[in-house]
């Protein structure tokens, strides 16, 4: 008769060292057939890792003196970048129509007529509660 201990796996019966080692190579299988299929995603993972070690170590006296010109250049080219989007989509909108006095009218017609609904539900139920009873 076949003995039921034979069922067992050699990982079953191995020390935790051995365990470890192989738990340790199944990961390691894993990462690389992940990394094999998604080099890309590994990219970006590499990157945004880097990021942010590079954001917790403190800045330095000569990297400070180094990036602070450009870092300059680069927040004055944002702000006009975002100053000629924000004038040229306002003058787009008012071109159409679309400004903020017409936007409060509209906002106010709406609640009016949502108010002016509520009213009229209101009143019909009443009345069709007082014709019921």
């Amino acid at each position: 008769m076949i003995d039921q201990d034979n069922s067992r796996t050699a990982s079953d019966t191995s020390s935790p060292r051995q365990r470890a080692i192989e738990t340790y190579e199944g990961a390691r299988d894993r990462a690389a057939d992940t990394l094999g299929q998604a080099p890309l995603l590994a990219l970006a993972g590499g990157i945004a890792a880097g990021a942010l070690i590079a954001a917790l170590l403190p800045r330095t006296e000569t990297e400070a003196r180094l990036v602070r010109p450009t870092a300059r250049r680069v927040k004055k080219t944002a702000r006009a970048a975002l100053d000629a989007a924000r004038d040229t989509g306002s003058q787009r909108l008012d071109e159409m129509g679309l400004n903020r006095q017409r936007g409060e009218a509209t906002i106010r017609n709406l609640l009016d007529g949502l108010t002016e609904a509520a009213r009229a539900s209101a009143n019909a139920a009443a009345d069709a509660a007082r014709n019921k009873g």
